[in-house]
């Protein structure tokens, strides 16, 4: 299904589920950081997290078919992955609609490892303690508020962008980077399964 917000062709987690259960699925690139591909991801996915996959996207285009499906949290770090990869040369790319949070309220098998806190909390943490404690310290520092206010701002745009500059920045923490995506070996599996 496309939607009419954006041209980016969704597939249902039921769909999904019922791919791979017919037998040989779609590939499924989850484009999340190695820290969140630890924590859970669907059994048979190849971690390529976002900043690699843009990096390494004319590698990768040699060894994917046209039967790929994006995963990510929520679908919007999918969504800029397909664009990246459409823009490669790679067409007919669906993102899993809902991502990983859709896929695990249906109930669809999950590959689990240490629990960590997701980026979206993070974000949420960080923002909050940040406009909390410039709202207190604003009581006693005329002008304080204001970087309460600017995150604010930046929330906003985020909202509106369908991007956030703080979940990329905590997204490169050693807690949420976890061991470097191996191209190579990423290209190696890509390549038995063909």
């Amino acid at each position: 299904m496309t939607t009419d917000a954006s041209r980016t062709a969704t597939l249902s987690p039921a769909a999904l589920r019922q791919l791979a259960e017919e037998g040989d699925g779609p590939r499924l690139l989850d484009v999340r950081t190695p820290g969140e591909f630890r924590t859970s991801h669907i059994p048979g996915a190849y971690n390529v997290p976002l900043d690699t996959l843009r990096e390494h996207r004319a590698e990768l285009l040699a060894h994917l078919d046209e039967d790929v499906v994006l995963v990510c949290r929520s679908g919007a770090r999918a969504a800029q992955a397909e664009q990246a990869l459409a823009e490669a040369g790679l067409p007919n790319l669906r993102v899993l609609d809902g991502g990983m949070t859709a896929w695990e309220a249906s109930g669809a098998p999950v590959n689990r490892g240490e629990a960590r806190w997701e980026l979206e909390r993070q974000v949420r943490l960080i923002a909050g303690t940040v406009v909390l404690v410039t709202g207190v310290v604003g009581v006693f520092v005329p002008g304080a508020h204001l970087i309460g206010t600017a995150i604010g701002a930046g929330l906003t745009f985020a909202a509106l962008s369908n991007t956030c500059a703080m979940g990329m920045m905590l997204a490169k923490l050693p807690y949420n980077r976890g061991p470097r995506t191996d191209i190579r070996a990423v290209i190696a599996s890509l390549r038995e399964r063909a």
